[in-house]
């Protein structure tokens, strides 16, 4: 694995350092600055978007034909890693970044043309309708049925922690179509208007105090089978196939922006006997160890672009990355919290920019905070970093692929 850009790629990263100069106003990077957790302000989140599908830039991991980019292996990834570095507030993954993938994939040719360009441009806004209050990790268990009526499916039962369901106008649901012995066997993969009747949404109020996640009930909502994606029962290669790219993605530079933030914020900690944080021997190992473990979490990055780019099966990494990546986010996040000192204690959302409302917290009419944002942050990045190792399959799951796939267990 050669680990040197080429003059090719420094070009290239110059030329997007020369883009988010321009473009990523300071209003964007204090979203992206500010965010509580992997979602970005839905409004900020948007904005963005829309400038980055004027460059051509929203989808770069898209074919070129559906409005992607032809770059190289390295060039998506130093994309994403000066988006990071800039501070960029994050796109909204549900659509472009994993079912736009899956419809290039297992699509029609009418579905293609109708969705991913309205994804582009964020007429489309999808969710995602997978987990169910008793099927969570285990996917396979799902219960949610479709009956087989003419040329609908007929959809009743409801779905969990569906993340910003309500602003959502589309959601991709797994429902079961067929009862077989095999729980894998019998689920179909649905596109569903969320303006179908029959469609309630309940939000849950996170840990943080935010409306981020939601349950979204259908009650016999009737949904056309030319919004079925791949074959009725057969559902379940197409959710396969997607979890490839919820899984995966650059995590490393994220991860090292923030550690190198909280060395710095550590620094000017005070602590006892009148030193600062930083100068804590057990905190700074701790910091030390997550710092050498983000240049891991790198290089193993590398390794999966470099397979990629030889036209190699990467095989187990995305289970890989996504373990070691959610724990070490958690491990940070730890850190950042401790940093932050007593003021990081105090409840204050109005002083970030989170992914959902917040509707319980009345602000102080002058606005005032305790510390300084990223205290304010701290808390509440806290808090909703537990689910890291939940969502996307929990890592006690992707632990079990990795012992299957590569120590044949």
């Amino acid at each position: 694995m050669d680990l040197t850009w080429s003059a090719a790629d420094i070009a290239f990263r110059d030329e997007v350092r020369e883009f988010l100069d321009a473009k990523l106003t300071p209003e964007l990077r204090r979203a992206g600055q500010l965010m509580t957790s992997v979602y970005a302000d839905h409004e900020a989140s948007m904005r963005w978007q829309a400038i980055l599908h004027e460059r051509g830039w929203a989808a770069p991991e898209w074919p070129v034909r559906y409005g992607g980019c032809d770059w190289t292996i390295a060039q998506h990834y130093l994309f994403n890693r000066e988006c990071t570095l800039a501070g960029a507030p994050l796109l909204s993954p549900m659509g472009i970044k994993m079912v736009a993938h899956a419809i290039i994939g297992f699509g029609t040719d009418e579905q293609k043309d109708y969705f991913l360009p309205r994804i582009l441009t964020g007429e489309v806004f999808f969710c995602q309708g997978y987990s169910e209050p008793e099927s969570g990790s285990d996917l396979a268990s799902l219960s949610m049925a479709a009956v087989d009526d003419g040329e609908d499916l007929i959809c009743t039962g409801s779905k969990i922690w569906t993340t910003h369901a309500t602003e959502a106008n589309w959601i991709f649901c797994l429902v079961r179509t067929t009862r077989t012995a095999k729980k894998q066997q019998g689920i179909t993969f649905v596109l569903i208007d969320m303006a179908s009747p029959g469609i309630e949404i309940q939000p849950l109020v996170m840990t943080s105090g935010e409306e981020v996640q939601n349950q979204v009930f259908f009650d016999g909502v009737r949904v056309p089978k030319t919004n079925v994606l791949g074959a009725i029962d057969d559902g379940w290669t197409v959710a396969k196939y997607l979890l490839n790219f919820e899984r995966g993605g650059a995590m490393a530079p994220m991860l090292q922006v923030w550690a190198d933030e909280v060395a710095t914020q550590a620094a000017e900690q005070p602590a006892a006997g009148g030193t600062t944080l930083l100068a804590d021997p057990a905190f700074r190992l701790r910091l030390a160890d997550a710092q050498v473990r983000t240049e891991v979490l790198e290089i193993l990055e590398f390794r999966t672009i470099t397979a990629l780019a030889q036209g190699r099966d990467p095989g187990p990494a995305a289970s890989m990355l996504k373990v070691l990546g959610t724990e070490l986010s958690q491990t940070i996040s730890e850190l950042a919290l401790q940093a932050a000192g007593p003021r990081g204690r105090a409840y204050q959302p109005h002083a970030t920019m989170p992914g959902g409302p917040v509707p319980d917290f009345v602000a102080p009419p002058d606005g005032y905070v305790s510390g300084e944002p990223w205290q304010a942050v701290a808390p509440l990045r806290y808090f909703n970093d537990r689910a890291g190792s939940i969502y996307a399959g929990s890592n006690e799951i992707q632990r079990n692929i990795l012992a299957k796939a590569a120590l044949g267990l």
